[in-house]
């Protein structure tokens, strides 16, 4: 439940800090192999630890059950769980601040949870430690209607957001397939289906509040604000927008909203092959054809789409395509596309203008990493996440569609090609080493050939635990280094989420 509340408490003291210890270093192995590693929490420490996290918290509030404990450990990847020794629901930012100088007080790990839909193991407790739930803070804090501005803690949704949203003419469009908790996509740098005309999370994120690993408290645009541009000093707020969890607890985000349009139109059309689409794509942009939403799917996705979402589409590469505007332009955008992929060789061309109709279309296609999964029932999916510029993006599809189909694979491919960012996702058994040595050559052989065409390893899932050899490679020695010095300034202990990213 959403509710509206007018603002925070008062500032908050930092606390006493004790004397750097450092943080040891973990090996691990790609997908979860064996953990080297041992819980701070042992014996008497463990059993006085827990009651010091009841005091802050409410001993309602904390739990050490082998069911929750391991409920928190994992996410939707196929990196095996890895439970926390605690997990503690905290209900205000306060209490957020005095669990993490508890934890720093005694080099307890952090790791943050929102929904647990991640697909890079973010929440994994490689270490052990703490698990803060952050969900039951779930209120609306402020809404800025002239200013197109809104200030939401964690346990706030993106559909709850939108449905609060709903009779005022804003709405905020960052769409991935889940219903995330938005400080969580703030952490994530989520993205979507929208991303091509809105932007992603780190275009749409004004400010931040921030728990530090010592208890502090940071607003990253400074306190209240939630301005459209500055040039004010070292953008906080970028440096936190995608830091996963690894340098502190986002507790509140001010978002950047959007007038919602006045007509909106969805179309699906399919095409002979995978080149023809994607050129399809290009050809759209080229022509500078403002398109909302521009979505591909193969015919494997689409044949386990039909099957899941109870459609009827043919089983062939596919674009679903969403233009927003006046009734007028919507006319001229439509009349320019149906040219475009026509030229393509596109058939099936069909427009969906009731909102019910597009509400099961777009359904479908948020649901497709279910409907992979349904393809093997009992596997578990990966799904790769790169992204490339436009230019390079017909090349890096048909060669990954090539190399799909000779990897004795199960998997499909579904991206917001307007991006140029795509996934395959791919289902596996995940009790097969062998199976499972075949998905991981196959991510990291399409990670860099995405790196070798000047794009990215990850377009919104992010590094978690799986991609921290391929940022390396993306971004050189010293821009890991750069990254690493600054975790160690904020994080000198190297207690939040550890094992993440770097």
């Amino acid at each position: 439940m959403v509710s509206v509340r007018g603002g925070r408490g008062g500032p908050l003291q930092s606390p006493a800090l004790p004397a750097d210890t450092g943080a040891g270093l973990w090996p691990q192995v790609f997908f979860g192999g064996p953990w080297q590693c041992a819980s701070p929490l042992q014996g008497e420490l463990c059993r006085d630890f827990v009651e010091a996290l009841k005091a802050v918290v409410g001993g309602s509030h904390v739990s050490t059950a082998t069911a929750v404990r391991e409920q928190h450990g994992r996410d939707e990847s196929v990196h095996r769980c890895q439970p926390p020794d605690a997990v503690v629901w905290p209900q205000n930012v306060e209490q957020v601040s005095r669990v993490a100088a508890l934890c720093y007080s005694q080099g307890v790990p952090i790791i943050p949870f929102g929904t647990g839909t991640g697909l890079e193991g973010g929440v994994c407790a490689v270490q052990g430690g703490v698990c803060i739930n952050l969900t039951q803070m779930d209120q609306i804090l402020e809404l800025n209607l002239e200013d197109f501005s809104v200030v939401v803690e964690p346990g706030v949704t993106r559909k709850a957001l939108n449905t609060h949203l709903r009779d005022s003419g804003l709405w905020f469009p960052v769409d991935p397939g889940a219903d995330a908790s938005l400080c969580g996509m703030a952490a994530t740098a989520a993205s979507g289906t929208n991303a091509v005309r809105y932007g992603t999370m780190r275009d749409n994120v004004l400010n931040l509040e921030v728990v530090l690993p010592d208890g502090r408290l940071l607003h990253t645009a400074g306190p209240g604000r939630h301005f459209r541009k500055s040039a004010a000093g070292y953008n906080l707020t970028g440096l936190f927008v995608g830091s996963e969890g690894t340098l502190g607890l986002i507790t509140a985000t001010t978002l950047r909203l959007h007038p919602a349009p006045e007509a909106t139109v969805a179309a699906t059309c399919s095409f002979p092959s995978v080149q023809a689409a994607v050129d399809s794509t290009v050809h759209i942009l080229q022509a500078a054809v403002p398109v909302a939403r521009i979505e591909f799917l193969d015919d494997v996705m689409m044949d386990a789409c039909n099957r899941y979402s109870k459609l009827n589409c043919s089983v062939a590469p596919t674009l679903f395509l969403e233009f927003h505007g006046s009734q007028q332009a919507l006319e001229e955008q439509l009349q320019r596309t149906e040219e475009i992929v026509q030229q393509n060789g596109a058939s099936g061309f069909s427009w969906a203008k009731e909102a019910e109709e597009r509400s099961q279309l777009w359904a479908a296609r948020h649901n497709a990493w279910y409907a992979a999964l349904a393809l093997r029932p009992g596997c578990k999916g990966y799904s790769t996440d790169v992204c490339v510029p436009i230019s390079r993006l017909p090349e890096i599809l048909v060669q990954t569609k090539e190399d799909l189909n000779a990897s004795g694979l199960t998997g499909s491919i579904v991206g917001h090609v307007g991006d140029g960012n795509f996934h395959c996702i791919l289902v596996v058994n995940p009790d097969d080493a062998e199976e499972l040595g075949r998905v991981k050559a196959f991510a990291e052989q399409l990670g860099r050939r995405a790196l070798a065409l000047h794009g990215t390893c990850t377009g919104e899932h992010g590094i978690g635990l799986g991609k921290r050899q391929l940022l390396q490679e993306e971004v050189g020695a010293v821009g890991v280094e750069t990254m690493r010095q600054l975790k160690a300034v904020l994080d000198p202990r190297g207690l939040m989420n550890p094992g993440k990213v770097l």
